[in-house]
């Protein structure tokens, strides 16, 4: 097992991995999976920004992915960072999204920002909400009914870890 920094030719298996999140679950807004050619894209943004995008492997494969992208898009932002990680449906519950979790806030760190963000879609969603509390997470606030996800409002859960001292 390894963490490294992501590669163009992962996208078709960062497409893969992030599908079942935006098809069966709330920890994505997004209504439909993007291509393998859009989640490019995404990756050659951050990394064109100087921000973390890692993967997971096992045995070769990549199982899990994390990046960090700047909160929001205006300057006074620059030092926050909104975390998003995910992991193959048949490799969670392994201590991958922790790993990965841990790496990419160190490369966070690293890229220059002193607070991460974690927006988790529906305050159920326990997994998430644990794996963020183990890497140092704590909660900052709840956002009631800012979202529609398979015909009922959600919530999200803000959680903030700070990269200094």
């Amino acid at each position: 097992m390894s963490i490294r920094p992501a590669r163009m030719e992962d996208a078709p298996t960062l497409a893969a991995i992030y599908a079942p999140a935006v098809l069966n679950g709330t920890a994505s807004f997004e209504i439909e999976p993007p291509s393998a050619a859009e989640m490019a894209q995404r990756l050659m943004k951050v990394k064109s920004h100087g921000w973390p995008w890692l993967v997971h492997v096992t045995m070769g494969k990549v199982d899990g992915y994390a990046y960090v992208t700047q909160f929001r898009d205006r300057p006074a932002y620059r030092y926050c960072g909104e975390t998003s990680v995910y992991v193959a449906p048949d490799a969670q519950r392994t201590g991958i999204g922790q790993a990965l979790l841990m790496a990419v806030s160190s490369a966070a760190r690293t890229a220059g920002f002193r607070q991460l963000i974690a927006l988790i879609g529906d305050p159920g969603n326990n997994a998430s909400i644990s794996l963020h509390a183990s890497c140092g997470f704590e909660r900052a606030g709840l956002l009631k009914q800012i979202g529609e996800k398979f015909g009922k409002p959600l919530d999200i859960v803000m959680m903030q870890r700070s990269l200094v001292g």
